[in-house]
Formats: C-alpha cells, sequence, structure tokens
C-alpha cells in the first residue's frame, strides 16, 4: 500500500472507545503508535514503485487468521496504536473484516490502505459496520492517463475515485495518498482540488523511496533534491490554508523546511503559525468512531521509534521502506523486539546519526529518511540523501 500515515500521535487518552486503559510502556522504551501490518502481498495491480514486490495470488506462508489474532493480542500488550491493514491488496484476505473486528474489540483505531479498485457498495457498506476508523485510497495522478499508467491497469483511476465516493457515501472517513516522482509531480495542485472535491479528509503525499519496485525506477522516478525542497514548500504554503488535513509522508525535512518558513515568517513579525508540529485543520479533529485525534504530527521520520511494520510472514521492520529486520513474531513476541532489538535501539539514540544528519541542529523534529539512507549507503543512520540542507552553513539564529 502506498501506506495510510494516520499518524495517530496526539495526547493519550487512558480509555479507548470505552476499554480499559492502555497498557504502559516498559521504562525508557518509546511509546508505540502507529502499526502498518502488510497482510498480505496478493494484489490486483502491478504498481511501477510498489514496495511489496506484489503477488497475484495468497501466499501460503503469510499469517494465518490465528496467527493474525495473535499478533493483534501481543501488540494489545505494549499499547493500542493506530493498527493499519494494509497489502499487496488486504480485501484479498477473505478474512479481513473478521481481523478488522478483533482490533477494535480490543480497542484499535483500525486502518485500511486499499487500492480502492474492489470497494464497491456492498464492500464499502461492510467497511463501514466494521467500524475503520479510515480507509487510505491511493491515487498516484489527477488524470486516469498518469495513474493507470503507473498502476499498469486501465480503469484503475475511475475506479479507485468510485470506491472513494462509496466510502464517503457510507459516511467513512476517507484518506487519498499518493506517490510523489517525476511522472506526477505536476499535477499535485490538480490532486489536491481532487481530493477535496471527493470530500477526502486528507491528503498525504509519499515521496518514492527506492525499494521493492521502486528500486527500478529509481533512477528514472526520484526526484532531484532541489525539486523535494520546492514542494515542500508548496505543501508548506497549502497547509496554512487547506480545509483538509495534510501530510508528507518519507519526507521527513518537511519538518526542517517548516521551520525555516515559521523562522523568517516571525522576522517579518508573522506569528500566525505555530512551532508545534501540526496537522491542519484537522489537526484536534477526533476519530469518527470516537476516541483520540486521528492526525496529529511530532515529527519527521519515526520508524523504529514510534512507527513499526509488520510483514505478511510476521518480520517486524521499521518501517515498511526500511528492509531490516527487528526480529519474527513468530519466533518472539513483540513485546520483546519492540523493546529489545538491537536495530530499534540504535534508530532511538540521535548521537548515532552520522554525515550530516548528525551535526543538523533539525535532528529532533526531522531525522532523515533512514529508508533512503539505507538505500543509498547500505547504512540507515547515514545522512538522507535528499536533503538539501548544509548545516555547516547556516547561521540563522534560533527563536
Amino acid at each position: 500500500m502506498t501506506a495510510p500515515n494516520l499518524h495517530g500521535r496526539g495526547h493519550d487518552d487512558p480509555h479507548v472507545h470505552g476499554h480499559a486503559a492502555e497498557p504502559r510502556p516498559t521504562s525508557g522504551v518509546p511509546p508505540l503508535r502507529l502499526v502498518f501490518w502488510e497482510t498480505t502481498k496478493a494484489c490486483n495491480l502491478r504498481c511501477q514503485h510498489c514496495r511489496a514486490i506484489p503477488e497475484t495470488e495468497r501466499s501460503q506462508s503469510e499469517l494465518t487468521t490465528d496467527e493474525g489474532i495473535r499478533l493483534i493480542d501481543q501488540l494489545a500488550e505494549v499499547t493500542r496504536p493506530v493498527l493499519i491493514l494494509s497489502g499487496g491488496e488486504p480485501l484479498y484476505r477473505a478474512d479481513i473484516f473478521d481481523l478488522a473486528a478483533h482490533g477494535r474489540d480490543r480497542g484499535f483505531r483500525m486502518a485500511l490502505a486499499t487500492n480502492g479498485t474492489l470497494v464497491d457498495r456492498a464492500v464499502a457498506q461492510r467497511i463501514r459496520t466494521t467500524g475503520f476508523s479510515r480507509v487510505a485510497v491511493s491515487l498516484d495522478g489527477a488524470v486516469a492517463k498518469t495513474h493507470d499508467a503507473f498502476r499498469r491497469l486501465p480503469g484503475s483511476h475511475a475506479r479507485a475515485l468510485e470506491g472513494l465516493r462509496h466510502l464517503r457515501d457510507e459516511g467513512v472517513s476517507i484518506q487519498v495518498n499518493s506517490t510523489v516522482a517525476r511522472h506526477n509531480v505536476q499535477e499535485l495542485p490538480r490532486l489536491l482540488d481532487l481530493a477535496m472535491s471527493i470530500g477526502a479528509d486528507a491528503l498525504h503525499i509519499f515521496m518514492l523511496v527506492p525499494v521493492g519496485c521502486g528500486v527500478t525506477i529509481a533512477d528514472r522516478e526520484m526526484l532531484p533534491a532541489d525539486e523535494y525542497e520546492r514542494v515542500l514548500h508548496w505543501f508548506y504554503d497549502q497547509s496554512k490554508t487547506c480545509g483538509i488535513d495534510l501530510k508528507a509522508t518519507c519526507a521527513p525535512h518537511y519538518f526542517r523546511v517548516r521551520a525555516q518558513r515559521i523562522i523568517e515568517e516571525r522576522k517579518q513579525g508573522d506569528r500566525s503559525t505555530p512551532f508545534i508540529a501540526h496537522g491542519t485543520r484537522l489537526k484536534a479533529a477526533p476519530d469518527p468512531a470516537g476516541g483520540r485525534p486521528l492526525s496529529t504530527m511530532t515529527r519527521g521520520c519515526l520508524a523504529g521509534t514510534s512507527v513499526c511494520f509488520v510483514s505478511n510472514v510476521g518480520e517486524v521492520y521499521p518501517c515498511g521502506y526500511l528492509p531490516v529486520s527487528a526480529g519474527s513474531t513468530r519466533e518472539r513476541p513483540f513485546s520483546e523486539i519492540w523493546a529489545s532489538s538491537p536495530v530499534f535501539e540504535r534508530l532511538r539514540t540521535p548521537t548515532a546519526y552520522l554525515g550530516k544528519c548528525g551535526a543538523c541542529r533539525y535532528e529532533a523534529i526531522c531525522a532523515g529518511c533512514r529508508a533512503r539512507a539505507f538505500s543509498e549507503t547500505g547504512d540507515y543512520m547515514e545522512a538522507e540523501p535528499f536533503c538539501t540542507y548544509d548545516p555547516a552553513t547556516d547561521s540563522t539564529p534560533t527563536v
């Protein structure tokens, strides 16, 4: 999936949907806010950028229904984060609604990340009655030609839009995800207009990470660093006036851009934008199903610190784009992996950052994309390779 980045990282209430108080995190271990579970690799699309390298059929090795229920129970022993069921295409799993219902019963806010092409009216109704808090549907172009070519299925753009409208008709909160690369970067303004016109609650842009299928298109599709910078400045401009939630994902230096813009605004006497990381107008909006806010943000890369990814076979990773396993839930309890994996411990040590990320004044709010650093250098603690900022030349005073 282009996974939904709900980032429910706001204030934690002691109760969720009437359930008992959440487990307290182990001392010294950061609270887990967001878990992506790749329920299957099976998918009806063959997207050029897919992290998963999708398969036509479900694999015999993926977690069974019983193993999936145990995974949810193990997560509940640690905390109850937003749990996103993704793929592949999660609707390929006949038990996806049973798994989601179990998550809701355990007090999770459940989200679904889908390509939308299988969401007819009946499926949308089932999604609503199951109690998903939000559904993210991927649109990788404002127009059909762009999206369909990237997703390799004629008509997939129209079918995704139809799925989104069915969900909105059912009163389900919808989010549009879009992977940004050379082929569609000029369509971003139109994509934002489209998201608002269909009643989406959020638009999350995913800056391409060269992993999975994305490796083969990186040379021709990756935006250069200066173009990333331009897009992030545009995104900040939209965030100040846009009526829906905007989030730049796999682009942690957005938080550095945002801070720099606020500093410049304050030099001009404009103090209207707080330094507190924001969603936009939805930053305080509650989960439609009740409970805590869906869309609040704290900082850039959260891989292994507040976020993790569980593969279809139970391997735990810092995020879906960083292929460095922290352990298998088939071999160790999730709580042990989250608390003591050497991979996670290294990611939680800011002094371990290398290169310019290690010297950056914005490290605490950015942290650089650990997945792109790994793809470029083989070391996930190296500098973010698609950031133009040079800390050695920055003389901006602290505001």
